[in-house]
C-alpha cells in the first residue's frame, strides 16, 4: 500500500516529516492491516515496526478525536518506552487533535483512571498498568478499534502474558496487532488466546 492511500492529514504528517516512501515491511503489511485482518508483525529493528504501527493507528482512528473512550489500546514493556512511544505519536500528531496518554507506575492510578475517562483516544501502558486499570473500571472497551502489542518480547514472564490474556476476553469485536523481532515460542503462544485467528507478515 503506498502512503498516496492514506487519509490526507496523515499524508500530510508524513511529508512533513521526510516520509517518502513505504519501507519494504511496511509495504507488506500495511494493506493487510487495513483491511481488518488480526496480524503477527514479524522482522529486526530499524525495519519500521513503530512507524507501521503509528501510521496505522492514526489511518484507523481517521486522524481524528471521537466521543470519549479509548479506541486503540497499545502494550508497551515499561514507562520509558511507553513515553517514548506517546513522543514519537505527538509528532505525528501534531495538527490533529487525536488524544494520546501514556499510562505507567506514577503518577496515582486513581489520577491516571480520571484522565482517561475525561477521554482519550490512544492509551499506551505496561500490560500490568492497563490490566489495572480496566479491574478498577478505567478503561472503557466499547468503543476499541485495536489492541496492540509494541515489542512483544516484553512478554518474558508467566504474570506479563496472564495480564495481557485477560483484557480480550471482554472486548466484543476488535483488529489485534502484535509487533516483535521473532516468532519465538512465547510470541507464538498468543495463537491459544485473542491471536487465535491470525496470520504473519515477516520480513528477514
Amino acid at each position: 500500500m503506498a502512503f498516496k492511500k492514506l487519509n490526507e492529514p496523515l499524508l500530510e504528517a508524513l511529508e512533513r516529516l521526510g516520509y517518502e516512501e513505504p519501507l519494504p515491511f511496511q509495504k507488506k503489511i500495511l494493506s493487510r492491516i487495513k483491511s481488518g485482518m488480526n496480524l503477527f508483525g514479524i522482522g529486526p529493528a530499524g525495519c519500521g515496526k513503530t512507524t507501521t504501527l503509528i501510521i496505522s493507528t492514526i489511518q484507523k482512528l481517521n486522524c481524528e478525536a471521537f466521543e470519549d473512550a479509548p479506541r486503540a489500546l497499545i502494550f508497551v514493556k515499561d514507562k520509558e518506552a511507553a513515553l517514548e512511544l506517546e513522543e514519537k505519536f505527538k509528532i505525528f500528531t501534531r495538527y490533529m487533535d487525536l488524544r494520546i496518554y501514556a499510562a505507567y507506575d506514577q503518577p496515582d492510578i486513581d489520577v491516571q483512571k480520571g484522565d482517561i475517562y475525561e477521554g482519550v483516544d490512544i492509551v499506551i501502558a505496561t500490560p500490568a498498568k492497563l490490566n489495572k486499570l480496566f479491574k478498577l473500571s478505567g478503561i472503557n472497551v466499547s468503543q476499541l478499534k485495536l489492541f496492540i502489542v509494541d515489542d512483544a518480547e516484553l512478554l518474558t514472564g508467566n504474570r506479563d502474558y496472564t495480564n495481557l490474556i485477560q483484557i480480550p476476553e471482554h472486548i466484543t469485536k476488535c483488529q489485534y496487532l502484535v509487533f516483535a523481532n521473532d516468532f519465538n515460542g512465547k510470541i507464538e503462544r498468543l495463537q491459544d488466546s485473542f491471536m487465535a485467528y491470525s496470520e504473519k507478515v515477516e520480513v528477514k
